[in-house]
């Protein structure tokens, strides 16, 4: 069955996050997604840290980031890197080095038989390469150009190099999502603005192809990650715009001002040294929902005080009833808190540490755990598409991609080279199906 962009190829230029998560969701919805790779040049945090990391590098580091099958380094680190494999299912790669003449060369003929350039580097990458938009448009008047730099091409701030955690501080969102009774140097850090920067690109493109599809002109789009971030705290800009106010952090608390609204504990079978602390949310929103909470709890004389019979009394005793309901919560299983609390009408759910998510009853029964086997990692579980269609299901066609895996394609079959070419290209060393010696 046709899937929804099958016929799209992407030519994938991305790094880190952002990009690839752009470019795996359509990948996922049957675009051709294809990642030129350059065997002398390793780009960080997107295979890896480094091509070859040490055993004791590995010690040292988080799991989530570097972790190993394991927890050694193997044959081919950056084929099984957990960031990378997390990104770039049905994808294909190929390896060119496009520092040099003949490798641009080799992109101008896949951009020409491509129709969506997808990049997310620092301001200033793309063009030092000599790739900007009319030389794309040289190549191929229709493509479609996706930048998705961190502050912009234009600015103060252009130049600045930034992750997610950097945007998620210059937009102020650190300021706002941590808790009302510390300071912002305690938050861990979080990469949100990496996802929504990911999915509005992505919606992007399937607009600008649309819109192709009725003029028959491709575009240039730019995606200034940090003024998309303000997406997530749209209620703290409207409030100052219109009202002069200044928000801060509350916590987990409800940004609506309802209470008691908050993360618990619940019983735990160790702590969180050991990633196995329990807790789950609770959010009350009217009084007679707060009376059923009570009525859960089996009506302890604490909670059946009258000052809390209204959410204005709820709110001015908030800190006495959370640690009174975090004693009540402690003593419990989450999941049985979730589905008694549920019952009753009340908001609940678990917070699950990320090893616990693929045992969740619904995302099992929806098909979110998904095994692939990965070159040099074995069959491993990995999460699945964010979304089910009963028309075009979304499957796994390609495991995360391995380094070079698809240079016979895409030079033979995508580009059509004469065996001449493809062998001068191997012998100048684009073509590899490993990182060059030189690349520690």
């Amino acid at each position: 069955m046709k899937k929804p962009l099958e016929g799209v190829r992407i030519i994938d230029l991305c790094v880190v996050w952002a990009g690839p998560f752009a470019t795996m969701q359509m990948a996922d919805l049957g675009a051709e997604v294809i990642k030129p790779e350059n065997p002398f040049v390793f780009q960080p945090m997107t295979r890896g840290r480094v091509a070859r990391p040490s055993q004791a590098m590995l010690d040292a580091g988080n799991s989530w980031a570097g972790g190993m099958p394991g927890g050694v380094p193997g044959e081919k680190p950056w084929n099984y890197n957990p960031t990378f494999v997390s990104l770039y299912r049905n994808k294909r790669s190929f390896t060119v080095d496009i520092r040099r003449p003949e490798g641009m060369e080799v992109l101008r003929k896949l951009v020409a038989v491509s129709d969506v350039v997808y990049e997310n580097n620092a301001t200033g990458t793309m063009e030092s390469l000599g790739i900007t938009y009319d030389w794309l448009r040289e190549a191929n008047p229709r493509i479609i150009f996706v930048r998705v730099p961190a502050y912009g091409s234009t600015g103060p701030y252009y130049n600045a190099r930034a992750l997610g955690v950097h945007l998620e501080a210059v937009m102020g969102h650190s300021l706002l999502r941590g808790y009302d009774d510390t300071d912002p140097s305690t938050n861990t850090a979080i990469y949100s603005g990496d996802y929504l920067a990911g999915a509005q690109g992505a919606f992007a493109v399937m607009s600008a192809l649309w819109l192709r599809e009725r003029t028959g002109r491709g575009q240039l789009i730019e995606i200034g990650q940090a003024e998309n971030a303000a997406a997530m705290f749209t209620q703290a800009v409207m409030d100052y715009s219109l009202n002069g106010r200044i928000q801060e952090a509350i916590g987990n608390r409800d940004v609506h001002g309802r209470f008691p609204c908050g993360v618990y504990p619940a019983l735990s079978p160790g702590t969180a040294a050991t990633m196995e602390d329990r807790w789950v949310t609770i959010h009350v929103e009217t009084d007679a929902q707060w009376h059923a909470l009570v009525r859960v709890m089996g009506s302890p004389e604490w909670a059946t005080d009258a000052r809390f019979d209204t959410n204005e009394g709820r709110q001015a005793h908030a800190r006495e009833i959370d640690r009174n309901l975090a004693a009540y919560t402690v003593e419990h299983d989450d999941y049985e808190l979730m589905h008694r609390l549920q019952a009753a009408g009340i908001a609940c759910a678990p917070i699950l540490e990320a090893s616990r998510i693929f045992d969740d009853p619904q995302l099992r029964e929806r098909g979110f755990p998904r095994v692939q086997t990965v070159e040099g990692a074995g069959p491993r579980t990995y999460a699945g598409p964010m979304w089910n269609m009963t028309g075009t299901p979304v499957e796994f066609r390609q495991p995360p991609v391995t380094f070079g895996e698809h240079n016979d394609y895409v030079y033979r079959e995508v580009l059509g080279l004469p065996e001449d070419e493809i062998e001068a290209l191997r012998a100048g060393g684009h073509i590899a199906t490993e990182y060059d010696a030189s690349v520690p």
